[in-house]
């Protein structure tokens, strides 16, 4: 038996970080207990062929572990598109780019959105106006942002409520903002099937929870119903949010893309 080296231990911790990636995707993306299920089937099958010698069992586990892969792939293509994305990312090498003093312009633009989003949001729930605003991260939205109309104007607070006005014709899609600029509006996001969501929530909050799931966009929900504010970020979905701490939670998100 081999001894047991510094590149078994480095091996150890590609895997274990690279399994903690994949859980914090797929508990984000709400389908945590099909990770919990693979995760077992993979243990029974280490046990089985590797330590028992099961040999029956072990050709057996082999074909579907085969087979398998190939359905997750078609299964998750979303999920996989999202880590390969997140993995090339210009945050992931940032480190990078400070060796070789590259910057961006997007720097004066990262908090540029925030104060007219705030002050909108905060009109709109004092008349209960519905609204649902993302602030692309780093997954672009661009085939989102093809289902609407584009825009490409600066943040503009009475923009945006005009946009989110009753008898607007785009009230009823999402508001998108890449870039620091307001991108495209009324389009279509993918709805969350989550059951853990209350009843009284609707398409806009289920569309903010869909999105904060399938990408790492931020998405900021105001109730027709109840004026509340909401927010969406990583799979989780925050309700009844103060003026002062959506405007906290939004300078935090956006600082935190230039650092």
């Amino acid at each position: 038996m081999p001894p047991f080296g510094i590149k078994d231990i480095i091996d150890i911790i590609i895997v274990a970080l690279l399994l903690f990636y994949i859980y914090r995707l797929m508990k984000e993306s709400g389908t945590i207990n099909i990770f919990y299920g693979v995760m077992a089937f993979i243990i029974v099958w280490v046990v089985a062929s590797e330590i028992f010698e099961m040999r029956l069992i072990g050709t057996i586990l082999n074909k579907f572990m085969s087979i398998g892969l190939l359905i997750l792939v078609i299964l998750f293509q979303e999920q996989i598109k999202r880590f390969l994305v997140e993995l090339g990312s210009h945050r992931r090498w940032r480190f990078l780019a400070k060796i070789l003093h590259h910057r961006t312009d997007d720097a004066e633009k990262s908090v540029a959105w925030v104060l007219p989003v705030v002050y909108a949001c905060i009109n709109m729930s004092r008349s209960k106006t519905g609204a649902l605003i993302v602030i692309e991260q780093s997954i672009p939205l661009d085939n989102y942002a093809k289902s609407g109309d584009i825009i490409d104007s600066a943040p503009n607070s009475r923009l945006i409520e005009n946009i989110f006005f009753k008898n607007s014709p785009l009230h009823d899609g999402a508001l998108i903002i890449a870039h620091g600029r307001l991108n495209s509006a009324g389009c279509i996001l993918p709805v969350s099937h989550d059951s853990d969501l209350p009843r009284y929530m609707g398409l806009r909050h289920r569309s903010a929870l869909g999105i904060a799931q399938a990408t790492d966009a931020v998405a900021v929900v105001v109730s027709e119903e109840t004026g509340n504010i909401s927010i969406a970020h990583r799979g989780k979905l925050t309700t009844r949010l103060s003026s002062t701490e959506l405007e906290h939670r939004l300078n935090a998100i956006a600082t935190a893309v230039e650092q």
